[in-house]
């Protein structure tokens, strides 16, 4: 048995010098917008988007004039993908209870599911206006049932994009801003003059975006952290080159750092994919950027068993991983690093990208590791409580409590616990002495 590496990308040096300077990048902003509030972010918008209006929070009069030159057909199209995300969330919302139970005689303990209450949802413009990211952040969130949402975008050609303000409205946003980058995400967490900060950021965006959520965390909560897009193809002699080429290059157009892996134990098809990304990139509108992230970051693996193939798949724990081969249900028993899996040929990546009811901010960067994607219990918190019902159990719980911390030297600590010995069950402790 064996694992051979057929194509690799750029080394990773290289990778972690790009990283670095997005990094010292993200920090001199961040800091800039911290100090001059609205003047920073006026500045950063004009530098990067050409835009600078006299308000970046949109009116309802400019939401309803965006929304008008939204055709019939897009608003149909839009609908239907809320309607199925909407569902799905629906459904996960559902699944988490609050919860009481009276653990001994008159004690009870419980927790209760709180929605953050406020959170900002960036939504990538650029190259690619995504309209599907306001419906993944924004109505999640109001599914939720946070109280108060923002809803962030850049502006395209100078102007708000109609369908993304659009998807933001009918999602359910109480607040929509045209504006972009580090500077939307900075603004929203850290506050402005026109702005109260959020407590927590979600959504996709670019490497600047992914970084200054990362510095900002802990300031605020974020969804995961997100790097480029991802996607892998775990594939057999089941599926043709076509279906492998067409569901890698797909993904790779994001941008030209997206990561796109072919993991096989078909050398004849590993070969002939090979030849179809070629074939493909002469005729892709996007080759310009998919051509860039396969040259750089495409990978081929090649193993001999699907034994192996699960080794490799666990171990990049990819955004995105496509399963086409002769038992797509055993990867779903036994994969337990990934963003989303997709199974089968009949459905591909995109289909979660845009429309059928998955979320679509993913973990990145090996994340899947220790985090699943975003939904709807990100936005709430588990809170729990106690109450003591009963003098019986107050006085029991504090004996054991007070004995327990004497242990471990918190006299102050047992004392807290003796009050209760003593209130409730009558017996004498001796202050800074455990209890019997």
């Amino acid at each position: 048995m064996a694992i051979r590496k057929l194509k690799g990308g750029k080394p990773e040096a290289d990778k972690a010098e790009d990283d670095r300077k997005v990094r010292e990048t993200v920090e001199t902003i961040l800091a800039d917008i911290e100090t001059r509030g609205d003047a920073a972010v006026r500045e950063l918008s004009a530098k990067f988007d050409g835009y600078s209006p006299g308000a970046f929070r949109l009116t309802p009069s400019e939401i309803e004039a965006a929304m008008q030159k939204v055709s019939t057909r897009d608003m149909e199209d839009i609908r239907f993908a809320q309607a199925q995300i909407r569902r799905f969330a629906e459904a996960q919302r559902a699944s988490m209870t609050d919860i009481e139970v009276e653990t001994v005689p008159g004690v009870i303990l419980g927790h209760r599911n709180i929605p953050v209450q406020s959170v900002g949802c960036y939504v990538p413009g650029g190259k690619f206006p995504m309209v599907a990211s306001a419906h993944m952040s924004v109505l999640t969130a109001a599914v939720a049932g946070v109280p108060r949402i923002v809803a962030s975008a850049p502006p395209v050609n100078g102007a708000p994009h109609p369908a993304i303000v659009a998807a933001m409205q009918m999602g359910g946003a109480h607040e929509i801003l045209c504006l972009g980058g580090i500077q939307a995400v900075g603004a929203m967490a850290l506050g402005t003059e026109t702005l109260d900060p959020v407590h927590m950021l979600v959504g996709p965006g670019n490497a600047f975006v992914a970084e200054a959520k990362r510095q900002l965390f802990g300031r605020v909560g974020i969804d995961l952290f997100a790097g480029p897009t991802e996607t892998m193809v775990i594939a057999d002699d089941t599926v043709d080159a076509e279906m492998c080429a067409t569901d890698l290059l797909g993904q790779a157009e994001h941008g030209y750092n997206s990561p796109a892996v072919l993991v096989t134990n078909s050398e004849a098809l590993a070969t002939a994919t090979l030849a179809e990304i070629d074939r493909l990139l002469q005729i892709l509108p996007t080759a310009e950027t998919a051509a860039a992230s396969w040259r750089d970051y495409g990978e081929v693996w090649l193993c001999d068993a699907h034994e192996e193939m699960l080794e490799v798949a666990n171990d990049i724990a990819s955004e995105h991983v496509q399963v086409m081969t002769d038992r797509d249900d055993w990867y779903l028993e036994n994969m337990t690093s990934y963003g989303a899996l997709f199974l089968g040929p009949r459905t591909n990546v995109a289909n979660g990208d845009k429309v059928i009811g998955t979320n679509h901010t993913l973990p990145t960067k090996k994340a899947g590791r220790y985090t699943g994607g975003l939904w709807v219990g990100k936005f709430l918190k588990t809170h729990s409580y106690q109450k003591v019902t009963t003098d019986a159990a107050a006085a029991e719980m504090g004996a054991y409590c007070s004995r327990l911390c004497m242990l471990e030297g918190f006299v102050g600590h047992a004392e807290q616990a003796n009050l209760r010995v003593r209130r409730y069950g009558g017996k004498n402790v001796p202050y800074g002495e455990a209890a019997e």
